[in-house]
């Protein structure tokens, strides 16, 4: 095992065993250097890539700390990994995203506090009737987060919204490009909202079945014609 490996797991050890727990501060890095029997140059190396998946937060000056560990921070570099992959991977995460997000409306269905409920619906209430694709696009992308969160889960919600990053180029290629996209995603949007608020679990989870499987097959036959390539948003 290479020495920065062996210094990353030997950090991660310290706390998984809960030696090093959320908030704290690491040793002194000569200290804790001799203590895991590392170099300080393999031990620093090993800090910087837990930086950078923000395991650890170095503080310039200060020292440096465990992060709070929560799904939403180490989940984080989920969507800067998944925007490097092209086309084809892009199906891929379509269809996780078809096995994912239909669970969280259905958890939404029937966790979701009424409240939220009412926010969900006031997003989709608020897109105008002549809203640019930009609009559109940031209204999607509203709904959907503010639906995972309805789930109550803070993994599965962190997951999906790594996961926006590649289907959110798919959508937006495929309302330039296919003829009533835009009205078949709003009107899949409020046939969610409404599965959600009438607590139907089963049908919010087929209304969203049926949103994601509709890009994803969109994508499967773009994929499969010519000149096929989806060309960046930005």
């Amino acid at each position: 095992m290479p020495v920065t490996d062996e210094a990353i797991e030997k950090i991660k050890g310290m706390i998984v065993s809960g030696e090093l727990r959320p908030g704290m501060r690491l040793p002194k890095e000569a200290d804790l250097a001799e203590r895991l029997g590392l170099s300080r140059n393999s031990l620093r190396e090993a800090v910087k890539a837990l930086s950078l998946i923000r395991v650890l937060d170095v503080r310039q000056g200060d020292g440096t700390y465990v992060t709070s560990l929560e799904p939403r921070l180490l989940l984080d570099a989920l969507g800067f990994v998944v925007d490097f992959h092209q086309d084809d991977t892009v199906l891929e995460f379509l269809e996780v995203r078809r096995i994912l997000e239909p669970q969280a409306a259905a958890m939404a269905a029937r966790a979701m506090p009424d409240a939220e409920i009412t926010e969900l619906r006031r997003v989709l209430d608020s897109l105008p009737p002549d809203a640019s694709l930009d609009q559109l696009i940031d209204n999607d992308l509203e709904f959907h987060r503010k639906l995972a969160l309805g789930s109550g889960n803070t993994v599965l919600c962190s997951l999906l919204d790594g996961l926006s990053g590649p289907t959110t180029r798919a959508r937006v290629w495929r309302g330039l490009t296919e003829e009533g996209a835009v009205a078949r995603t709003v009107e899949q949007h409020r046939a969610i909202c409404d599965a959600v608020a009438s607590r139907r679990p089963d049908l919010a989870q087929a209304w969203a079945t049926v949103h994601i499987a509709g890009v994803e097959e969109w994508l499967r036959q773009m994929l499969g014609s010519a000149d096929s390539a989806l060309p960046p948003t930005s």
